[in-house]
C-alpha cells in the first residue's frame, strides 16, 4: 500500500481543523497509509532579519531531512513557485507514483516563511495550490481533501464531479 507522509511545520490549533484532518485521515485509510508529521515551528521575532529567517528555515529543513532522504520516496514541496494542477492532474501524479517505483510520497508544507532552498532542491516536484495565500492550517486540510479526491478520481467514484 502506498505510504503518504504529510510533513508540516506547526500544529493544528483549533479543534475544527483537527476534526477535519482526522476525517480525511480516516477516509484515506482505504487507499494509503497516511502519516501526518507535525514538526516544531521555529519561533521568530515580530520583524525577523533575513539571517534569522534563513536560520529558522534551515532548522526546519534539518527536521524534514529524515523523511525526504528515504529511498523510494517521491518528494513534493508545496511552494508558491510550484506548478498548479487540476484535481485530475494531481490524481495522475499521485496514483502513477507506485507504477514508477515509488512506495512513499512526501508532501511538505513549510512555515509561514516558506521552505528552505535545500528542501526544494530535494523535491521531485514543486506544487502550488493557488496564486492566492492560505493559512497553513487551511492549506493542510485542502491538501488532504485533494489527496482523497485524487484516489476517488482514480477509482471512478461519484465523489468527484
Amino acid at each position: 500500500m502506498l505510504r503518504i507522509n504529510l510533513i508540516t511545520v506547526g500544529k493544528l490549533k483549533e479543534k475544527y481543523w483537527r476534526d477535519a484532518a482526522a476525517e480525511y485521515s480516516k477516509r484515506l485509510g482505504a487507499f494509503c497509509k497516511l502519516e501526518i508529521v507535525e514538526l516544531n515551528e521555529c519561533r521568530l521575532s515580530d520583524s525577523p532579519s533575513d539571517k534569522e529567517t534563513a536560520a529558522a528555515l534551515d532548522s526546519e529543513a534539518a527536521a524534514m531531512a529524515k523523511y525526504l532522504d528515504i529511498n523510494g520516496a517521491y518528494n513534493i514541496a508545496m511552494c508558491i513557485e510550484g506548478k498548479q494542477l487540476t484535481s485530475e492532474e494531481l490524481s495522475a501524479l499521485i496514483t502513477d507514483c507506485p507504477t514508477k517505483g515509488y512506495s512513499t510520497i512526501n508532501l511538505v508544507i513549510g512555515s509561514s516563511f516558506g521552505i528552505a532552498e535545500s528542501v526544494k532542491k530535494k523535491a521531485d516536484y514543486k506544487l502550488s495550490m493557488s496564486k492566492m495565500t492560505f493559512p497553513h492550517q487551511m492549506a493542510r486540510i485542502v491538501l488532504l481533501e485533494q489527496i482523497y479526491r485524487a484516489f476517488q478520481i482514480e477509482k471512478g467514484s461519484k465523489y468527484h464531479k
